[in-house]
């Protein structure tokens, strides 16, 4: 299976809260509107069937006129508690970074990092590219511009150069390079469901892959969407305490996630029946790497070998004991089947 970092934020709302330490006043992206709260960024990882979450950081505001109370100053600097609320004063980028060069110094492996348009901008896909990371997002067109066979485009003009009339789903995509770094990516191109008028922009930093892949691949994303339903949903994330503590809001995040955890690997043992089907076709690839012709003259090299390095008297023994074994192989053989009639 691909195996994927997926990274999102999500509003965690504070409304009736004045006085909840580095409260802030945050952007709320599904209802277009200011609220107070944190903002949630998280990270997880998924293979396409789990989805466990890795890490997360509750989000102030890195500006100042926008939080409406400040760290408790008393709280000594040197430990994870400050870190924490210095973290939380972070810009978005920054901290998702952060998250990920954390991630994998833990040695949790994923083939690709998947986000969407909000944090798919050339800078923070440089920075993830720095780390020797593959990067799938959605791309909002913003007028920016990508060089395409040495002219610089915007998405729709990159669209129109890419149209395949014969697909009405997928135009196909395009190779292109970024404006500022030059990076090399692949845009492929995908009619949007909701309003067939406009489309959607994929970018892969894997040039490998086929358009079907990519969009395969970015798939995977949802799963953190319905991860951050669930949990505010069904676990109560956000609402199952009062506090004006920034160390309990955090210390109940990280157990309804651990809560998450849990209900998925349940629900992996019990439900998800590739887990040996993906190992039986892992042991397939291997023995087909080697024909079984090939895997016989080679035992029988090394066998010849071996024997040669013992006395004439015993390579002739066990010469002997092998030629005896081999002309009774027929014997034993006509002796399984000599019930057999073929006659009708």
């Amino acid at each position: 299976r691909v195996t994927v970092l997926v990274l999102d934020d999500s509003v965690l709302r504070r409304n009736r809260s004045k006085a909840v330490e580095l409260l802030a006043k945050v952007y709320d992206h599904v209802f277009h509107e200011f609220v107070r709260g944190f903002n949630l960024l998280a990270l997880g990882w998924s293979d396409g069937f789990s989805f466990i979450p890795v890490s997360f950081v509750l989000l102030s505001s890195a500006k100042l006129r926008n939080r409406y109370q400040e760290a408790d100053k008393d709280i000594d600097h040197r430990t994870n508690g400050w870190k924490a609320r210095m973290e939380s004063m972070l810009q978005k980028p920054e901290a998702a970074l952060r998250m990920i060069e954390s991630a994998l110094a833990a040695g949790i492996h994923a083939d690709y990092i998947l986000m969407d348009s909000w944090f798919t901008t050339e800078p923070f896909v440089k920075s993830l590219s720095d780390l020797g990371q593959d990067v799938i997002g959605m791309v909002k067109d913003l007028k920016q511009r990508y060089d395409y066979n040495g002219r610089l485009y915007t998405l729709p003009q990159l669209a129109k150069i890419a149209m395949d009339r014969s697909n009405t789903h997928i135009y196909r995509s395009l190779m292109v390079r970024t404006r500022k770094h030059h990076l090399p990516v692949r845009i492929v191109f995908v009619r949007n469901r909701n309003k067939k008028s406009e489309l959607l922009y994929i970018l892969s930093t894997d040039n490998a892959l086929s358009e079907d892949e990519i969009i395969r691949i970015y798939g995977m994303r949802w799963n953190i969407e319905t991860f951050l339903k669930a949990s505010k949903s069904l676990l109560k994330l956000g609402r199952e305490f009062q506090t004006r503590s920034y160390d309990s809001a955090v210390a109940h995040t990280a157990i309804v996630f651990a809560r998450y955890t849990f209900l998925e690997w349940l629900r992996r043992q019990e439900n998800d029946p590739k887990t040996y089907g993906g190992l039986f076709f892992a042991l397939c690839e291997d023995v087909q790497d080697m024909e079984l012709s090939d895997a016989l003259r080679s035992l029988m090299n090394l066998f010849l070998e071996t024997i040669n390095g013992y006395g004439t008297e015993d390579t002739e023994i066990i010469k002997s004991k092998v030629v005896n074994w081999i002309a009774s192989q027929s014997r034993y053989i006509k002796g399984l089947f000599q019930n057999l009639c073929w006659e009708s």
